[in-house]
């Protein structure tokens, strides 16, 4: 990636709905150029994917949790993780280093929702136990870093 990609990048970043005109408009390339560049940018895997970001209130999911899974010794991680992956509720899964080897933020309308969660989690193969914590507020979250240029 050049500077004209971490530049194209970055204002994605901020506003994804940018025209090509307007990107074009702000790296000095042509819009037909900076149509090829993103498309590049997309298929090799830098840019992967384009998402409107909602307030979780606003859509009934109000309780954020992250959940700190310790992983049964005798477990299949994969098989583990393909459970995990399946549960709607799970945003992200992260993989620890430390005593829990996950961590993943979940967000329910509910604490009762949360409890039934919990007892889900602690029910798959795998899983030797979970610690959680509750989030009171959101103070920021997604917030994009700015790019620069990467070292060779």
């Amino acid at each position: 990636m050049d500077a004209i990609d971490l530049s194209l990048v970055d204002l994605l970043r901020g506003n994804a709905r940018l025209s090509y005109a307007e990107l074009a408009r702000q790296v000095g390339l042509s819009a037909p150029a900076v149509h090829e560049r993103v498309g590049k940018l997309e298929s090799s895997g830098v840019v992967r994917g384009y998402r409107a970001d909602v307030a979780p209130e606003s859509i009934g999911l109000g309780v954020t949790a992250l959940i700190g899974i310790v992983e049964d010794s005798g477990a299949d991680t994969d098989d583990m993780l393909e459970s995990l992956r399946v549960l709607p509720e799970i945003e992200s899964c992260y993989f620890m280093a430390g005593v829990e080897s996950f961590l993943l933020k979940a967000r329910v309308g509910t604490i009762a929702e949360l409890e039934q969660l919990i007892v889900r989690l602690n029910r798959t193969p795998g899983v030797a136990s979970t610690r959680t914590a509750i989030a009171l507020s959101t103070k920021w979250e997604n917030r994009p870093q700015p790019v620069g240029p990467t070292a060779t």
